[in-house]
């Protein structure tokens, strides 16, 4: 069995003239990232990766920090900074097998399309510093396909608005 846990980054600001990649989080994106994080069940981790845009590594130390896992445990990846999905599907079929639980950071609509390609409920759009967790009933990572949608945690889902 295979578990990914794609996790979109937070709010991000617009009000600074600096380039897409170095966009930081807004105050709300923080508070959701804390929020999502802080509903987590004592997941099991083998591997971190994230973006390296500074909004999905904000939000990924958010998610370290606690959870417990120490930011040594965290591995950047370029192909992350993707927004049809195409390159982290590639990532994500390249894995290495030992891994079985693994996290990534990334953007929309990549995160959205790979969530609807690979799981078994449709989802119209991850919101910002959502999560969604998908089992695959493999051994390798290079022969996933449809899998299971197996928890949705959306900022809005914990919110009492």
């Amino acid at each position: 069995m295979k578990k990914l846990t794609l996790i979109r980054h937070g709010k991000s600001s617009w009000n600074y003239n600096v380039s897409d990649r170095d966009r930081p989080l807004l105050e709300r994106g923080i508070n959701d990232a804390y929020l999502v994080a802080g509903a987590l069940k004592e997941p099991i981790i083998d591997a971190v990766f994230s973006s390296p845009a500074n909004r999905a590594l904000h939000t990924c130390n958010i998610f370290l920090r606690v959870l417990s896992i120490p930011s040594s445990e965290l591995r950047i990846y370029d192909e992350l900074y993707d927004f049809s999905g195409e390159y982290v599907i590639n990532f994500i079929k390249s894995l290495d097998n030992k891994f079985n639980n693994v996290v990534i950071f990334g953007h929309n609509h990549a995160l959205t399309h790979i969530v609807n390609m690979y799981g078994d409920k449709e989802i119209e759009n991850v919101p910002t510093a959502g999560l969604v967790e998908l089992n695959f009933n493999t051994l390798e990572w290079s022969g996933i396909v449809k899998g299971n949608t197996q928890n949705v945690i959306f900022p809005k889902h914990l919110k009492n608005d």
